[in-house]
């Protein structure tokens, strides 16, 4: 049974798999009886990939339908939407990354599987050796804009401006200088729907609709397991490194970010001492990028409250997107509330469309 059986073909289900492939992104309508699956993989810290896996026949003149049909080749920009009914939300879009196309003994068994990769892939290509700032001081926000801009991306309007002053040293490719400075920055670095979002998190933008737990004929969220990890710190030390390479003075720092909740999640109140572990020091980082490194490294550790879970999407009705909040209800005063999306594994297969994500929290307390 093909994907299309269930999730296009099946007036009952609701949420249909769109795929569109090449330069005037045509719809492979013909080729989804031959869909199998789709499996996108979203991350806040790594770029978003996706397999497509298809089943494959031979006609009399020996062609191939999947691989001969002239549609899939490496590099052609393709994107994957999720249709609710009378509306459609993005997944992801990118490019063909890798073509596999398997055959075993039994011509009937053949199947080609798609690879994909966002549109980072494309800052992947050229190694630049470049000294940002070395005559005009230059804001890491605007060498992002820059490079952005080469790519034929949009800057989004939330933007950090980034450290300013120093100069930058570029000796790799554009996509691995950017994350780069997103750490150095304590940034997220995301990359969606033509987009390039480089700043903090994004813990006060509007949420996302509630996931429901135990709520009778509106429940959309199939499974939930919430871990409340008590070990991590509660601060981040760094040693200020001088220009010889040796550490002096100690510094430390706490999170910055605001809590999802009225109670913030810390071991403050546990009568035990301070909680604080040491951040590696950066050779040749000034004391800005040092204390930046830190308070990153520090909003990600304050997130001591995991949710994993799946959702039914049709039920759901929406695309669940990362580093952006959600509300989840239906867990108890304690752990329900607002939570920040940290990666969604999307699924389409003969089972329908599911939504197995990884949510993050710093702090008790409903705040829905």
């Amino acid at each position: 049974m093909s994907i299309l059986d269930t999730v296009l073909g099946d007036a009952s289900a609701p949420a249909e798999c769109v795929i569109k492939v090449g330069a005037s992104q045509t719809e492979i309508v013909e080729l989804y009886p031959l869909l199998t699956e789709v499996v996108v993989v979203m991350r806040r810290a790594q770029a978003a990939t996706a397999t497509l896996k298809f089943e494959t026949r031979r006609d009399e003149q020996g062609r191939w339908a999947i691989q001969d049909a002239g549609v899939f080749a490496p590099w052609e920009p393709l994107t994957i939407e999720a249709s609710f009914g009378g509306y459609r939300e993005e997944v992801m879009r990118g490019f063909i990354r890798q073509i596999d196309a398997n055959y075993p003994l039994q011509p009937g068994a053949t199947t080609v599987t798609v690879e994909c990769q966002d549109e980072s892939l494309a800052l992947d290509r050229e190694h630049i050796r470049r000294e940002w700032g070395a005559t005009t001081p230059i804001g890491d926000g605007n060498a992002v804009r820059e490079i952005a801009t080469r790519h034929g991306l949009a800057v989004d309007a939330h933007n950090g401006p980034g450290l300013h002053g120093a100069s930058r040293h570029q000796d790799s490719t554009d996509i691995k200088f950017l994350r780069a400075r997103a750490e150095a920055n304590g940034y997220e670095l995301i990359i969606a729907e033509g987009s390039v979002y480089f700043g903090p998190m994004r813990l006060d933008a509007a949420p996302q609709p509630t996931i429901l737990v135990y709520a009778g004929k509106d429940t959309h969220c199939v499974s939930l397991a919430i871990r409340d990890d008590g070990h991590k710190p509660d601060a981040v030390a760094f040693d200020l490194m001088q220009p010889n390479g040796a550490m002096g003075q100690q510094s430390s720092v706490k999170a910055d970010i605001p809590p999802l909740g009225p109670v913030q999640a810390t071991s403050a109140d546990a009568g035990l001492g301070a909680f604080t572990w040491r951040l590696r020091g950066q050779a040749g980082a000034n004391e800005a990028e040092q204390r930046a490194r830190a308070v990153g490294r520090a909003n990600e550790l304050a997130m001591k409250i995991i949710a994993e879970g799946e959702l039914d999407s049709s039920t759901y009705g929406h695309v669940l997107r990362i580093a952006e909040t959600v509300g989840v209800d239906g867990v108890g005063e304690r752990y329900g509330g607002l939570y920040y999306v940290d990666n969604v594994t999307h699924q389409f297969n003969t089972s329908g469309y599911r939504q197995r994500f990884k949510l993050l929290r710093n702090a008790y307390g409903d705040s829905l």
